[in-house]
């Protein structure tokens, strides 16, 4: 009676004694990114960095990047060498693996001549012997924006109409009218359009039914860089056909 009982304990200790090997393996190390938020700029570079936790030497692991559900290899460090033949297309010539800190377990990918289609989720994976793990980040493109231009129309029955144009932005820019008091005017119209590249094109209208602003501002702002662009004019009596005011950057 007592032999199955000895047999079904030491069965429960074995199995308990698995477990704990298995999380032990499982646990030595995490990967690891900063917590800031990633924002790149169009034609710019971004910093892709991850780190072993606990600190320790990386010179002999695989180290890589993906895009998305690693259906594309940003960059691949494995051996000690970079390998490039892997790399999707997209990618080749673009990066540059920064290893100074390898033997601390930091490492970073520097990614060349940010476009929009690189905004997306990044995955840093480490891998060990058959051990592995892997972190995710968020990579947020932005631009600013070109040129701004102010057009006024000729004045007609229905009022004074006056068009704000600029491109070259991403995402969405706030873009709004406001008087020489700062104060929001009411837009007529607004539209955008996007370019090959992805950039968008802002236009925006105002009709001045009645007595015309004697100062008209046309204000657009990047919600991600938290930076944006003005352009005002002041307004004659006699208003010329079209009028072109140069940008005013804004701090």
């Amino acid at each position: 009676m007592m032999k199955p009982q000895s047999s079904s304990l030491s069965g429960y200790c074995v199995g308990f004694f698995l477990l704990e090997v298995m999380t032990s393996a499982s646990g030595k190390w995490t990967v690891t990114i900063p917590t800031r938020p990633l924002v790149a700029t169009v034609g710019g570079q971004a910093e892709l960095s991850c780190q072993l936790s606990p600190s320790q030497s990386a010179k002999h692991m695989q180290v890589s990047w993906f895009k998305g559900d690693n259906s594309k290899l940003v960059h691949l460090y494995r051996d000690g060498h970079e390998v490039n033949g892997e790399v999707a297309p997209e990618y080749v010539d673009r990066t540059e693996f920064v290893k100074e800190a390898i033997r601390e377990g930091k490492v970073t990918l520097r990614l060349h001549n940010i476009s929009i289609s690189d905004s997306g989720t990044y995955q840093c994976s480490f891998k060990d012997n058959d051990f592995s793990d892997v972190a995710s980040m968020n990579l947020s493109v932005a631009a600013l924006g070109l040129e701004t231009q102010i057009h006024i129309k000729a004045p007609s029955t229905a009022g004074l109409m006056v068009e704000c144009n600029s491109g070259g932005w991403f995402p969405e820019p706030q873009m709004e009218w406001r008087d020489s008091k700062g104060e929001v005017v009411p837009h007529s119209s607004k539209s955008d359009s996007q370019d090959g590249a992805g950039l968008l094109h802002m236009k925006m209208t105002l009709l001045l039914k009645n007595k015309p602003q004697d100062n008209i501002i046309c204000y657009i702002r990047n919600p991600l860089l938290g930076k944006g662009k003005q352009i005002n004019i002041i307004l004659a009596a006699r208003p010329p056909h079209s009028l072109i005011a140069p940008p005013l950057q804004l701090q």
